[in-house]
């Protein structure tokens, strides 16, 4: 009779254990008691470790074939090698596990950059189907109105108006076997591939896919005709009855031919945005555009009119961007606009010319890059920017810092850190080139700043005349139209003949006027 589960393994004297005993005092080595399974069965099989593939014997047109798709000269752009790698291994597993690595035609095979691009136009190809289907679609499920009276030549009994009569429950019903059979065929579902099939019909849907095989009739047109359009686009041409086209144009020319060449004539011409690649009949040369100039700084000097100047000067950087002009005459086209727009105020004009004459500068074209780098200083104290500041004047050499004009640029910095009002104004005063409209920029704030530290240092009052010369005033009349537009008229005093400002009550007024015009700066076309 069989022990029960509790009582296996347990001796039959349970009242003690036998324990050898010790002869000496060394710690007995324990001896591990090898484990009973309560149950009676056998321990565990033990798992062996998991075998190493074998190694693959790649053909030579395998190697030769991943070569020639990582050459530079097959590269397509947009294609990265991540892609390429993904889809070579994909490939070349699925012809492994076929077995038809030897019997594929390496060299004739599309390389990975090929399929890919082949699939992409696919997708695009389908996406475009979809949506027309969809839009065509949605106009043609709308129901279609039946008059109640009978025609003369509908006739009197057919089988559809029978089947119209029958309710829908009968219409099954009278359905014969074979139409019932058919019915019932169309939603059972195919039988599925087994596992051995799958990559066979996998491998030969992408060769089908990849030789054309495997689109429709209708995705083949679209096809066909989207390289059609690809091709007229790669080449350059636009045809004559293309909406946006003229007749009198000439044929664009192709990207890879390099610039163009202009051979338009005429020494004033509007500015128009480019939509499309230029038209050399509309592009003047470089001769009408010297002359152009000359034009242009006539008229500036007679007519003043900035508005038809502005419109010229973009149209004269244009021609000479589309025929790839870079050359001393650019860049006095450039540093020309960029004067006139410092003029009349037009920040946005003159970062674009700033932003253009810096590259110029940087190929050695000659040209005025110290004064413009002034001007790059005093437009960064404008705008506060410090970060762009440091980099300039990290950039700045020590023969560059002895020009005069980037002499007083720093100059202005440095007395605008130290709070220096007297010698900023000072500064103002003797500002070389055009460097005075663009401290004109940022006068104002700093006319309120130094007015608060004046109301804190002279109290009760100050003379008119000592804040018309300590702020850079023209005339005492322009320091006190400064002080009632910024609401200090009611501190003006009139005292021995003489106009006093109150400073022991206006330095609430101008501080918090100095605290808003800072807060508030214009950065029109930052540069």
């Amino acid at each position: 009779m069989s022990n029960p589960p509790w009582r296996v393994g347990v001796p039959r004297n349970g009242a003690f254990t036998s324990v050898p005993a010790r002869k000496s005092l060394v710690k007995p080595v324990p001896t591990p008691e090898p484990m009973v399974n309560p149950q009676g069965q056998s321990p565990p099989p033990q798992v062996e470790p998991p075998r190493k593939p074998p190694k693959v014997d790649w053909p030579d047109s395998v190697r030769h074939y991943v070569q020639r798709a990582f050459v530079p000269d097959h590269e397509i752009p947009g294609i990265g090698r991540e892609e390429m790698e993904k889809k070579l291994k994909e490939f070349i597993q699925l012809a492994h596990d076929n077995g038809t690595m030897y019997s594929i035609d390496w060299e004739a095979l599309p390389l990975p950059q090929e399929m890919i691009s082949r699939e992409r136009q696919i997708t695009r190809v389908q996406t475009s189907t979809w949506q027309k289907h969809n839009l065509d679609g949605t106009a043609e499920r709308r129901p279609e109105v039946k008059s109640n009276k009978r025609k003369s030549l509908e006739p009197h009994h057919s089988r559809t108006d029978e089947d119209a009569a029958q309710p829908p429950w009968r219409k099954t019903n009278t359905r014969s076997y074979s139409e019932n059979r058919n019915v019932f065929e169309d939603h059972v579902s195919v039988r599925s591939p087994s596992p051995l099939e799958r990559p066979e019909k996998r491998s030969r849907k992408y060769q089908d896919d990849m030789s054309g095989k495997g689109l429709s009739k209708f995705d083949s047109k679209l096809e066909k005709r989207s390289r059609r359009f690809e091709d007229n686009r790669s080449s350059g041409f636009q045809s004559p009855n293309h909406p946006w086209s003229n007749r009198n144009d000439s044929p664009s020319p192709v990207a890879n031919e390099g610039p163009i060449v202009g051979r338009c004539q005429d020494l004033e011409k509007k500015y128009f945005r480019l939509t499309s690649a230029p038209n050399p009949d509309a592009v003047r040369p470089l001769s009408v555009l010297q002359k152009t100039l000359e034009v242009l700084k006539k008229k500036w000097k007679k007519e003043n009119n900035y508005s038809y100047i502005c419109d010229q000067f973009k149209s004269l950087r244009q021609d000479l961007t589309v025929q790839h002009i870079k050359n001393e005459f650019t860049v006095t086209v450039y540093e020309i606009h960029a004067r006139i727009a410092l003029e009349k105020g037009d920040i946005g004009e003159y970062n674009q010319c700033q932003t253009q004459l810096r590259v110029l500068y940087s190929q050695n074209l000659g040209g005025h890059p110290m004064e413009f780098k002034a001007y790059r200083i005093l437009y960064f104290i404008h705008t506060c920017n410090r970060t762009d500041m440091n980099d300039i004047l990290a950039d700045l050499t020590p023969t560059e810092k002895m020009d005069p004009a980037v002499k007083h640029a720093l100059d202005v910095r440095s007395a605008l850190a130290l709070g220096n009002y007297h010698r900023f104004f000072r500064l103002y005063l003797d500002t070389p080139n055009m460097g005075a409209y663009l401290m004109d920029m940022f006068i104002v704030r700093e006319r309120l700043s130094a007015l608060a530290n004046i109301c804190r240092a002279y109290k009760p009052d100050v003379n008119i005349r000592f804040i018309t010369e300590e702020l850079g005033f023209e005339s005492d009349g322009q320091c006190v139209q400064f002080l009632i537009d910024n609401e200090a008229q009611n501190l003006l005093l009139e005292k021995d003949d003489e106009i006093r400002l109150l400073t022991g009550k206006a330095g609430l007024i101008f501080d918090s006027a100095a605290t808003q015009a800072f807060k508030k700066i214009d950065i029109k076309g930052q540069i």
